[in-house]
This record gives C-alpha cells, sequence and structure tokens, in this order.
C-alpha cells in the first residue's frame, strides 16, 4: 500500500470531490463558506495537497448535498470501472 497523500488512490478520492463539487454547481467559495473554513482549504483537499480525516470527509460530502455511503459506492464503482 502507497503511504504518500499523492497516490493514485488518493487522487482519485480528491478527484471525486471536485467532480461532486462541480455535479451540485458550487464554487470552492460556496463550499468553504458552508464548512465555515477558507477556500485555500478545498482547493487544497482537490489539489492533494491537503489528506481529510474520516470526520472532515464526512462534512464535505455533506456540504456537497451527499451522503458518505453514497460517495464510498460511488468511489468504489469508479475505481472498478478504471481497473
Amino acid at each position: 500500500m502507497e503511504k504518500s497523500i499523492y497516490s493514485a488512490e488518493y487522487q482519485q478520492v480528491c478527484d471525486l470531490l471536485r467532480q461532486l463539487r462541480r455535479e451540485a454547481r458550487l464554487t470552492q467559495v460556496q463550499v468553504a463558506d458552508a464548512l465555515g473554513v477558507p477556500q485555500s482549504f478545498v482547493s487544497k483537499y482537490e489539489s492533494g495537497q491537503r489528506r481529510l480525516d474520516i470526520v472532515e470527509l464526512r462534512h464535505v460530502i455533506e456540504a456537497l448535498g451527499g451522503s458518505l455511503s453514497l460517495f464510498l459506492a460511488r468511489l468504489g464503482a469508479d475505481r472498478t470501472n478504471s481497473n
């Protein structure tokens, strides 16, 4: 298992978060406002410069109008389709 935050597997998480934000038609600023954090927080986790813990991930997904269980299912489906 790769330990770097820059692993291909973690990049899939970042890509899916960015995709979900765009599908929700939200800007990074809007997501940041909903989370009560600076826009740079959103930019950093979307680009893979910052890792989210499970609690932060849940909050981000909820700010995007989703649920953690659906996110994980979609992440798993995306992973299966890319292999």
